[in-house]
Parts: C-alpha cells; sequence; structure tokens
C-alpha cells in the first residue's frame, strides 16, 4: 500500500511526516482540522497550531502556550532574582570589607608590640621603678580544636604546666587514670572558654587566662606552641617597684608610704579600656591607682604592630611586617626619697611611742605647690599587686581596721581642728570685723543661754588680740569673730564659708593623684535638709575652731597655709614636676598653677603669720623655737568621738622670714597637737636643715 508524505516542520527544518499516521500533529488531507488555514483565516485552539502556508505541499506543525499565563511565574523568578542579587550586594559591598577582614585574619594576625613603659624618678633621679617581664597565657578560642575532648586534653595539658602538676605517665590504665587530678587552672579555663560562642567574632580575641607565669613554664610553653593550637604566652611589662615593703633590705622597708604616691599597674579592665581608647587592648596592663593610675598615658607610650602570617591552625609562619614602638615618657618628681624615707621612720617610731596606728605627713614647697613628702600610714606593699594579689591576701587589707589600701593624706576627711583658724582670723581682718589690735576678754568660755562653749584652759587667757589668739589658740576669740557675741557682730555663717571656700577648703585641691576628697563645709541649707535641724549660734561658733561638720584633708590643710605663707596665693599641688624621653632630655616642665590670689590682703596675711609665728615662740608650739632656723605653725586638737581620742595636728612653715618649706602633721587619735604632732614635724625639719642643700 502506497504511503504520502508531506513535509513537517520540526526543530528548525521540514522533514517528511506520513499524511496517514495517527500522530494527532499531522494535518490530514480532505476536511478541515484545528490549525488549518481557510479562506486565509488562521484558526487555534489552546494547546496546539498548524501553520500551512500558500504553497499547500509545504506544512508546519509545533506547540504554543499562552504567554499570558507564564507571567506570574516570571515575575516569582525575577523576584528571587532580587532577593539573591540583593544578598549578594548586601556580603560583597556594604560586608565586603568586614568579611574580607575575617577571612584576611585567618591567614594575618596583628599583634601589638608593647612599648617600654616610663621610669619614675625622685627629684635627685633616684629610680623609684623599673620594668621587668611578665610573661601570660592567653586563649584564643577560635584556634583551638574543635573537637571537646581534644580541646580538654589541650587545656589539661597546660593546667598540668602552670599548676607544678606531675606528667601523665605512659601507663594508660584505668588505675593510673584515676590518679591524674585536674589542676585549679583547668576548670577556670573551662568556665572562660564557656563563656565564649567558639564561633562568634568574639572568638578572634584573646581570652586571659593567667599571668607572672615563672620564666621555666613560660618557655616550655613557648618552646611548644607549635603543638598547642589557640595557645598564646606574651611577654608583657610588669612593674617593680624598688623601695616597697616587700624588699629585703631593711634599710629601704621604711618606705612603704611611696605605695600611695606611686600606686600599681594590674590587668585592663572593661570600664578602663572604654575610657582610655583604642590605644588599649584587652591584654594590656594599666596604672590602677597612683601616678601610675593618673599619668597613665604619658607612661604608656605608644604601641608598635606585627603582622604575623598564620596556618590554618593559627600557628605562626613568618613575620610580614613590623612597626616599633615608641616608648612612654618617664617622670621627675618634686619628691625627695632621702626626705620622704626620713618623714616615715620619724613618724613610725612615734605611732608606736603613742600606741596609734594612722597618721599622715606633708611638705610641699609653698612658693609652687610642689609635693617633697607625702606621707599615709600605714601603708602597703605595691608589688604584691603588681604580681598579682591572692585573694587571702586581698582579704586581709579589706579586713584591717586601719584600712592601709587607703590614702588618707588626700582623702582623709577629718575636722581640722584649730589648725583653720589661721583662715578665720584671716577672713575677719579681710571684712573688717577687727583690727589687728581688737581684743577680747578670754575668761574661760563663752555662754548662751544654757549653753556653754568653752576655751581649752580653765580660767581663760586674759585680754587676747588676733595674734595672740593664734599663738595661744584662744577660742573665745574666734567665738566672737566667728559667730558674735552680745552686742559684737561676727563674720556669720555666710561669710565664714565664703573665706573656707577661697582658702580652698570644701573642694579638691587638683593633685595629680586619683581619689582626692573634698572636705566638707557646712551650711543652713545642708543641715536643715540633712538633719531636718535648724542652724544654731552654737554651730557658727563650732565651725568658727574647726569643729562640728567642718572637714578637711591633710592635703588642703597643708595648701591653705603655704597660702598663708606666701603671702595669698593658692597653688595647685602636683608631684611631677618635669616629663623626659626615654633618654631623660626634657619634655616640658610642669608649670606652676595659681587655683586663686589676691583674695586676702597682704598686710592682713601678715598679722596672721606674725600669730603663727607668735605660737613658736611663745605659744602652743615652743618646741620648735630649739630648731636650727626660725619657723611659724599652727597646732590643733580635734574632737570626733566622746569615746576615743583627739586626732593630734600641726601645721607651720619655715624659715619664717622666707618659707621654703610648709609642713602639715595629722596623728588620728593621737589627743594633742602640742605633744604629737608638734615633736615630729620638729625632728622632720631638724634633719631636713642639716641635710638641705640650696
Amino acid at each position: 500500500m502506497s504511503r504520502k508524505t508531506k513535509k513537517r516542520f520540526f526543530q528548525g527544518e521540514f522533514v517528511d511526516a506520513d499524511v496517514h499516521s495517527v500522530d494527532p500533529f499531522v494535518i490530514k488531507e480532505g476536511g478541515f482540522k484545528f490549525g488549518q488555514l481557510k479562506d486565509d483565516a488562521y484558526y487555534t485552539d489552546w494547546t496546539e497550531h498548524s501553520f500551512l502556508s500558500g504553497n499547500q505541499n509545504k506544512e508546519i506543525v509545533g506547540r504554543t502556550f499562552n504567554l499570558r499565563k507564564l507571567l506570574p511565574i516570571k515575575i516569582l523568578i525575577a523576584f528571587f532574582i532580587l532577593i539573591l542579587a540583593g544578598r549578594t550586594a548586601w556580603l560583597q559591598v556594604v560586608r565586603g570589607a568586614h568579611y574580607s577582614g575575617l577571612a584576611e585574619g585567618n591567614r594575618l594576625r596583628i599583634e601589638n608590640i608593647e612599648p617600654r613603659r616610663g621610669i619614675i624618678y625622685d627629684s635627685n633621679n633616684v629610680p623609684l621603678v623599673s620594668n621587668t617581664a611578665n610573661f601570660v597565657l592567653f586563649l584564643r578560642p577560635i584556634d583551638l580544636p574543635q573537637d571537646e575532648l581534644d580541646r580538654d586534653e589541650l587545656l589539661r595539658y597546660l593546667s598540668r604546666v602552670i599548676d607544678d602538676l606531675p606528667e601523665i605517665s605512659n601507663d594508660r590504665s584505668d588505675a593510673a587514670l584515676n590518679l591524674v587530678i585536674d589542676g585549679p587552672s583547668f576548670p577556670l579555663m573551662k568556665a572562660a572558654l564557656g563563656k565564649v560562642k567558639l564561633r562568634s567574632l568574639e572568638a578572634y580575641q584573646p581570652l586571659f587566662i593567667k599571668d607572672n607565669i615563672d620564666y621555666d613554664k613560660a618557655m616550655r610553653l613557648i618552646l611548644e606552641r607549635d603543638m598547642l593550637p589557640g595557645v598564646i604566652v606574651e611577654t608583657k611589662i610588669r612593674r617593680e617597684y624598688a623601695y616597697s615593703a616587700s624588699q629585703a633590705n631593711e634599710s629601704l622597708s621604711d618606705l612603704s608610704s611611696l605605695a600611695h604616691v606611686l600606686g600599681y599597674t594590674g590587668k585592663i579592665t572593661d570600664e578602663a579600656l572604654k575610657r582610655l581608647g583604642p590605644q588599649y587592648s584587652l591584654i594590656d596592663y594599666v596604672g590602677k591607682t597612683g601616678l601610675e593610675y593618673s599619668w597613665e598615658k604619658e607612661l604608656k607610650g605608644l604601641n608598635g604592630s606585627k603582622s604575623i602570617e598564620v596556618d590554618a591552625l593559627g600557628r605562626r609562619k613568618k613575620v610580614v611586617s613590623e612597626k616599633a614602638p615608641v616608648a612612654g615618657y618617664n617622670l621627675r618628681l618634686s619628691l625627695n626619697i632621702d626626705l620622704q624615707r626620713q618623714a616615715e621612720i620619724i613618724t613610725k617610731a612615734w605611732l608606736v611611742k603613742t600606741k596609734t596606728n594612722r597618721a599622715s605627713v606633708i611638705i610641699m614647697n609653698p612658693n609652687n605647690g610642689q609635693i617633697i613628702t607625702l606621707i599615709s600610714l600605714p601603708a602597703y606593699d605595691n608589688n604584691l599587686f603588681a604580681r598579682g594579689i591572692s585573694q587571702e591576701d586581698y582579704d586581709k587589707f579589706l579586713n584591717n581596721e586601719n584600712n592601709p589600701l587607703f590614702n588618707r593624706a588626700i582623702s582623709g576627711e577629718i575636722p581640722s581642728g584649730s589648725t583653720i583658724k589661721p583662715v578665720v582670723a584671716a577672713a575677719a581682718l579681710q571684712e573688717g570685723v577687727i583690727t589687728e589690735n581688737t581684743s577680747f576678754l578670754s575668761n574661760g568660755g563663752v555662754r548662751i543661754g544654757q549653753w556653754f562653749f568653752p576655751d581649752w584652759k580653765a580660767g581663760g587667757h586674759g585680754m587676747t588680740n588676733v595674734r595672740k589668739a593664734l599663738a595661744e589658740s584662744v577660742n573665745t576669740f574666734f567665738y566672737y569673730i566667728g559667730g558674735g557675741y552680745q552686742d559684737f557682730i561676727g563674720l556669720g555663717l555666710d561669710k565664714l564659708v565664703k573665706y573656707m571656700h577661697l582658702f580652698g577648703l570644701g573642694e579638691e585641691t587638683g593633685i595629680d593623684l586619683p581619689g582626692e576628697s573634698a572636705g566638707f563645709v557646712p551650711t543652713k541649707a545642708w543641715k536643715e535638709e540633712a538633719k531636718n535641724e535648724t542652724w544654731y549660734i552654737g554651730d557658727t561658733y563650732h565651725i568658727s575652731i574647726g569643729q562640728g561638720d567642718v572637714l578637711t584633708t591633710p592635703l588642703q590643710v597643708a595648701n591653705f597655709t603655704a597660702a598663708v605663707a606666701n603671702g595669698g596665693i593658692l597653688y595647685k599641688p602636683t608631684l611631677v614636676s618635669e616629663v623626659l624621653d626615654e633618654k631623660n632630655q626634657l619634655v616640658r616642665k610642669t608649670e606652676a598653677s595659681i587655683i586663686r590670689q589676691n583674695f586676702i590682703d597682704a598686710y592682713n596675711l601678715q598679722v596672721v603669720r606674725e600669730g603663727m609665728r607668735q605660737a613658736v615662740t611663745s605659744g602652743s608650739a615652743r618646741s620648735l623655737s630649739m630648731l636650727p632656723v626660725s619657723s611659724a605653725g599652727k597646732t590643733g586638737t580635734a574632737q570626733w568621738s566622746s569615746k576615743k581620742a583627739n586626732h593630734a595636728w600641726f601645721t607651720g612653715f619655715a624659715p619664717y622670714e622666707n618659707p621654703e618649706i610648709v609642713i602639715t602633721i595629722l596623728v588620728e587619735e593621737g589627743d594633742e597637737g602640742s605633744t604629737v604632732a608638734v615633736p615630729i614635724a620638729r625632728e622632720i625639719m631638724e634633719w631636713y636643715f642639716a641635710n638641705h642643700e640650696d
């Protein structure tokens, strides 16, 4: 049977097609079918169409779809493409630098190079501190073994090394393994790592484990570091304080008071890291107290950096580049180490003699505010803190009732006693309340109604002017000029408060040490708010003689004494006199900073000085008349408890005609200033003027 074929269009060309085929896509002869042209019109259904050209011998057969039905699919595909493109742009453009840094961080590590910390010298260039090596152990969590068992094995090995545990024997029997005891460092390391997500950005930061590691242990870990992934042993600087109480040389042990001046360094805290800025990192050591704290940025220097190539396990391969650090500045103090030592020896001897424990000594130059000696007793061993103090030793300090960690010379707030009387006398003269010749009768005290305000001397001091009142510390005179009596109008509370502030009371002096207290000057408003009580005339009398609620620090007393001695200039006290480079070449001097001046007439201060001179020649500080130079001063006995002894004060200056030093002594619970504080001042000044060289 013959077969007829027609041309069929398939995949871009015409092919033979069997006209008798039952294929539904074949155009058959005779009659109209779907997709066939009729009367030059084109017909199709929704599933298929055929095209027949004008030449009946050529036919095209194919399949098609309605494109409008594809639109939602196209939109959906376009939506997903946009999401993919947006995410790609976010990762490559917006976060590209971040992830590039992470990737680069897997290959290159940037490490800081710690600069040499500046040295602190006394006024005669005697070094008071030195730098020594401190080996510190860190872990980098991202580089530690990811398997927990492997990680624990690594931590146990570290614990055995740093905790001095015996090595595990080759005998791996259960009995031998049961003898293995984890050192105390193992649970600490586990706990520290437990706070870090091992696949987070935080895992790239070094995690502090232990410092002050012994040299032989540190060397062992450094030599084995290629087998200890994630383990870092850094060499940091540790401060060594030459004159601390821990020194073996017995002659140096009398300089423990330097701890309050120098302070110590320790591991940086999160708070300090935020405060100090980007020059610091989590593995740095910074000043915690004293000059180490307040001059931290000068002592620190500038970090260097080292770019190190590492492998996939974080092991160092080679140093790519290096930038040298810049050493910190050295500091030269105004403090004289020999005078500091002698003053401490003398003061400690008197503490033993009087069976007391707490004292402050401040010696300063009244002509520029520079501190020559600053002593707070009891003190502490700052090397204990620099090396890493144990909790047991720290608890001993905390439980000591005399609080040796407290710098009472600048922070102790104590009733001033009669040392405040030069301030009150100068205020009364300045305000015209009295003249240098104004006199009152002292017959034992002042009575106001049922209240009696006594003199310290039974029967009183007789007729008293301002010079005699200062020399003999006559309370009655200061009751009069402070609060008034009968027809006599005194300064009154507001003017007393005004002049106390002018002389620096109730505010910090600004010394370059942390932790200074402002003291306290009471007011009517304060008493009404704090105590819900009215201000009485007796309150005014009390603060006129340095009692009641008025509080001062030894430094404030020394500073206003300096203003009296120098003719009326209140300086900001300083300990650092010069800043030097690493070769001890001068970078800058600490210029004298004036807080205020010209607030008291020169002659009025001269009258006050004459009264303080008279205290030495015929008054409460007569024992100072034996000094090889002239001097002036004011004693004080501050009542503060009905059950404990009074605080003993002395403040003064010498030589009287041209003052070189101001000296202020406080012996807490020392009883009488004239019997305890004055002898200490005398012995110190005797040594100073016998050994002082211009």
